[in-house]
C-alpha cells in the first residue's frame, strides 16, 4: 500500500546569511544603495567587504532596522569589515544621467574604493554596472546577503546623515525627518516654499511643480 507522506513547505528564510559568499569564496562585496526614490539629495552607495570570522550580529536589510540600530551597526561594520567602500551619485549626475545610471555608478565608484579589492561582488537588484571582476545580482539582497544588508545599512546610515545636515539649512522641507521623500510635510513645503537646488528636477512631481509655477 501506498503511504501518503504529508509535505510541507521549508519555512521562508527571514533573515539574511553568509551562504552566498561561502558558495562562491575568497573576497567577496556586497553592494547596495539608498535614496533612489526621494525626491530631493544624493544617492549613496555602499560596498563591505565582511571578514567571515567576525562578522557584526544583528545585520539585516537596513528597512527592517530601527534608525538607531543602523547607526549602532554602522560603526560596528566600519569597525569588524575588511573594507567599506562609500560613493554618491549627485544631483547634477541623476539629471545628466538619470537615477538608475546614477545609482550604478555610484555602485562601481564605491567597489573601487575598496581596498582590497573583492575577487567577487553581491550586488542588490536585478541591475549592475559594468566591473572588472566577476559578479551576480540578488534581488531583495539585502534579505538574503549578509554582505549586502551591511552595505545597505552603510548606505543607508551615511545617506541619512547627509539629509539631516541639508535640513539643517532648509528645515521647512522637514528632510531630518523624510530624507527627502514626497511625505505630506514635503509635498506643503514645495507648494509654499517652492523647489530648491536640492531637488531633483527630473523627478515627475517636481518637473510638473516647475512646469505649472
Amino acid at each position: 500500500m501506498r503511504v501518503r507522506i504529508p509535505w510541507y513547505p521549508a519555512p521562508m528564510k527571514t533573515l539574511p546569511d553568509f551562504s552566498h559568499e561561502t558558495s562562491i569564496g575568497g573576497l567577496i562585496a556586497g553592494v547596495d544603495e539608498a535614496g533612489r526614490g526621494p525626491w530631493a539629495g544624493p544617492v549613496v552607495a555602499a560596498a563591505v567587504i565582511l571578514d567571515p570570522d567576525d562578522i557584526p550580529g544583528g545585520l539585516n536589510d537596513s528597512k527592517k532596522l530601527s534608525e538607531a540600530k543602523r547607526e549602532a551597526l554602522y560603526d560596528v561594520i566600519l569597525e569588524k569589515a575588511v573594507a567599506v567602500g562609500i560613493a554618491e551619485g549627485s544631483l547634477a549626475e541623476i539629471e545628466r544621467r538619470n537615477i538608475l545610471h546614477a545609482s550604478l555608478d555610484a555602485m562601481a565608484a564605491a567597489i573601487a574604493k575598496l581596498d582590497p579589492q573583492p575577487s567577487f561582488v553581491l550586488i542588490d537588484g536585478n541591475k549592475a554596472p559594468a566591473l572588472p571582476m566577476p559578479f551576480e545580482t540578488l534581488v531583495k539582497g539585502d534579505g538574503r546577503s549578509l554582505s549586502i544588508a551591511a552595505a545597505s545599512i552603510i548606505a543607508k546610515v551615511t545617506r541619512d546623515r547627509l539629509m539631516r545636515k541639508l535640513g539643517a539649512d532648509f528645515p521647512e522641507y522637514d528632510w531630518g525627518s523624510n530624507k527627502g521623500y514626497g511625505t505630506r510635510a514635503h509635498q506643503e513645503a514645495l507648494a509654499l516654499y517652492g523647489v530648491t537646488q536640492h531637488h531633483r528636477r527630473g523627478f515627475a512631481p517636481i518637473h510638473k511643480m516647475l512646469i505649472e509655477s
